[in-house]
């Protein structure tokens, strides 16, 4: 079969032809991309422009010796307990039965004020039996020395009669073996007399033994026993017999004791300065000094006792109360520090203070955005103890600093922030 050779010559590309003209379509795809890439620059600058809202604060720096506040910076926090050195449980000498209680709870008492009374009624017969044989027995000492000295004038007389033979030597010999045998018996009704006496003076103490008075001067924090009960100093070995009858404090030995790990102990020492403040008194900071270390370790908690002074009482400060303690390195011992390190003494910086919520931590690292002109830029500081919703700042930044604080997630090197109104 033939091919059309007219069909054959359609199937032809003719170079010289003109060329076909563009798209009426494609102009208009050109321009729409050009105006959305233009308005997707022109967000991204608006955007990025827009500062973020942030709530700021100012360093400040921390307290300097004087006005109440103890120099340098805090290198250790421990928590404690207030607690009082002299304390007792005082307690009846011997087992007796209750007659009164003259003490309430809250009371100031005095050294040697009675405290309560034992029923006394089965020793107060028994010194007044002592006393009755103390006056008859010095009663028979007074018979016997009036007969001792009618025997020794009757001695005397028949001693005369007998210079002038008118008495015999026999009735002599009698008269000075009367004169010794009431001797004799003269002096053992003193000594009888001394027995007595004692005898009185041990039923006396029995019954000033029913009197439970106070060893020291101090407050009833306890009232342990009413009327009518038994206590005895000793234990009852699950009785009803009370072993003490309440507890007395002596508000004026209150002091602190805190467990230290054993690892950061070598951080305290004696008359170092230290800050309380008491769970029940979270805005309150008060002066103290480290007392003494208590020169033995738990190997149980692996921690040392410390004992801490308050630099002066108060009536708020009661014993029991949560403590927690703020060890701080004077502005001397930090310059000994520095210089025990491999250097010269350096001058101690101050430290500030700044809000807790300002410390951020990423890893084992903890920073603060710090506020420069509209940008923000990461500091790493070295921080201090935390007390009053406060944190301490050891390095990094200054007083007068201006910090970011609460909640920083969106934040980045160079981000441009403005102040939250």
């Amino acid at each position: 079969m033939s091919l059309d050779e007219r069909t054959l010559d359609s199937l032809k590309i003719d170079r010289d032809a003109p060329s076909r003209a563009p798209s009426a379509a494609r102009p208009w795809i050109l321009t729409l991309a050009i105006l959305v890439a233009a308005a997707a620059a022109a967000s991204y600058w608006f955007l990025r422009a827009q500062p973020i809202r942030v709530e700021v604060a100012t360093a400040v720096a921390a307290p300097a010796a004087g006005n109440g506040a103890p120099a340098g910076t805090a290198v250790l926090n421990a928590s404690g307990y207030v607690v009082a050195r002299r304390e007792a449980t005082v307690s009846a000498k011997v087992t007796g039965k209750i007659a009164a209680v003259l003490i309430e709870e809250g009371m100031t008492v005095e050294e040697g004020q009675l405290l309560a009374q034992l029923d006394d009624q089965t020793l107060k017969p028994q010194l007044a039996l002592a006393e009755t044989q103390l006056e008859a027995r010095r009663a028979e000492l007074d018979e016997v020395v009036v007969r001792r000295g009618e025997a020794e004038r009757e001695l005397r007389r028949l001693e005369q009669l007998r210079a002038g033979n008118l008495s015999s030597e026999r009735d002599v010999d009698r008269a000075r073996s009367e004169v010794a045998a009431l001797e004799a018996r003269l002096a053992a009704l003193r000594r009888a007399v001394d027995v007595a006496a004692a005898t009185v003076r041990v039923r006396a103490q029995d019954i000033e033994d029913l009197e439970v008075r106070a060893p020291f001067a101090g407050v009833i924090v306890s009232k342990d026993a009413q009327p009518g009960e038994m206590v005895s100093p000793i234990s009852a070995g699950g009785g009803f017999t009370r072993t003490g009858i309440a507890t007395l404090v002596d508000l004026d030995s209150r002091e602190i004791e805190v467990d230290v790990n054993e690892a950061f102990i070598n951080r305290v020492r004696a008359g170092q300065k230290t800050e309380a403040v008491l769970d029940a008194y979270p805005d309150w900071v008060i002066p103290s000094h480290v007392i003494n270390i208590v020169p033995t370790a738990d190997r149980q908690k692996a921690t040392v006792k410390v004992r801490i002074d308050f630099d002066e009482l108060d009536p708020r400060i009661l014993s029991n109360m949560g403590v927690k303690v703020t060890f701080l390195d004077s502005v001397a011992g930090g310059e000994e520090a520095n210089a025990g390190s491999g250097g010269a003494a350096q001058p101690t910086r101050r430290a500030v203070r700044v809000p807790a919520s300002a410390v951020q931590q990423d890893g084992g690292t903890r920073f603060v955005w710090r506020v420069s002109g509209d940008r923000v830029e990461r500091i790493a500081v070295r921080v201090g103890a935390e007390r009053l919703g406060e944190v301490e700042v050891l390095a990094g930044i200054n007083p007068g600093d201006v910090v970011v604080t609460g909640s920083a997630a969106e934040l980045a090197e160079g981000a441009v922030v403005a102040a939250a109104p």
